[in-house]
């Protein structure tokens, strides 16, 4: 019998002492052999005493300081970095999982070869019937969406099927996968390096199944949103979009693409009183600015295509927001 490959969990950690007994205590009831699976919490420069927190109450877990706030992409690459694991599993430290929540990422991974990734269905923490994404869609407008949002889990998703891309807050990755592509990309912060990096998969040829067993409860914005996140939203998109939308699909799209971000716009600048909408302008006004600055890693991107194109074509969501 083949051994089951060796797992990393790696948990982003910022100021979230508050969760990481839930969060933790979860993977420590996981299904999956406890030989296989290491956990490593990347603390991102806490100063809620979490680190004490876990090395005193969970002292199995491999702590790992990064000495400042270096942002969520950078604490997930030092995390890949270190880890043992053929696999490593992105999770949220506002989460828990369901004891077979490990087993049903390798699963799926193991059952799809051409999978370089594999989402969970992610729920709500406080509703736990209310699905919060059931894999990564991307519109031809270059606005990704969650699958399933706000939808009461009656079942509807419950088949291994192909998405766009997993959420960076509960997905699992096979480690040959992120060392081919370099992890998240770090100018990113925070915000859409999870979807940065299923383009980059996606023009690579590796796609992303979603594992509905692989179950995870999340508390929406707990340790970030508001202005700072409306920031990052708006700066990112416009950056992902410009550094992996290949140029074909950008001629064929770009009035989605455009409307998309003027709608942003005009609903930023209706409700411009709140601090959320004026930094979500704020972002765009950088991402636009700050396009050139990108050019030389699109054309790196671009280079190392080699799937279809209209194959990812097929893969976009022909709605628009609006």
């Amino acid at each position: 019998m083949t051994a089951q490959p060796p797992v990393s969990v790696i948990i982003p950690n910022y100021n979230g002492i508050r969760f990481l007994p839930t969060c933790l205590n979860a993977l420590m009831h996981q299904t999956y052999p406890r030989d296989r699976l290491e956990i490593i919490l990347v603390d991102d420069g806490s100063t809620d005493g979490s680190v004490t927190f876990v090395r005193t109450h969970f002292p199995n877990v491999r702590v790992v300081t990064m000495g400042q706030n270096r942002g969520l992409a950078a604490a997930c690459n030092r995390g890949a970095s270190i880890a043992r694991g053929e696999i490593l599993a992105l999770l949220n430290n506002d989460t828990e999982v369901e004891p077979e929540w490990v087993a049903a990422l390798v699963a799926a991974l193991e059952a799809h070869p051409w999978a370089g990734a594999a989402a969970s269905k992610m729920l709500l923490f406080d509703r736990r019937n209310v699905l919060h994404s059931a894999g990564d869609m991307m519109g031809i407008d270059g606005i990704p969406r969650n699958r399933g949002v706000w939808e009461v889990d009656r079942g509807q998703y419950d088949h291994q099927r192909v998405v766009f891309g997993g959420c960076g807050g509960a997905v699992a990755y096979r480690r040959k996968v992120w060392d081919e592509l370099g992890g998240f990309d770090e100018a990113l912060f925070m915000y859409l390096e999870d979807v940065d990096l299923a383009w980059r998969m996606q023009l690579r040829g590796w796609g992303t199944v979603f594992a509905p067993d692989a179950r995870v409860y999340h508390h929406l914005s707990a340790t970030g949103g508001g202005p700072l996140a409306s920031f990052y939203t708006g700066r990112n998109t416009i950056w992902v979009i410009a550094k992996n939308m290949p140029g074909p699909l950008l001629r064929r799209y770009w009035r989605p693409v455009v409307i998309a971000q003027w709608r942003i716009a005009r609903d930023a600048l209706r409700a411009w009183r709140g601090a959320a909408a004026r930094a979500r302008l704020r972002g765009q006004i950088v991402g636009l600015l700050s396009v050139p600055r990108i050019l030389p890693k699109r054309r790196r991107v671009q280079a190392t295509r080699c799937v279809d194109l209209e194959a990812l074509d097929a893969l976009l969501v022909r709605e628009t927001n609006g």
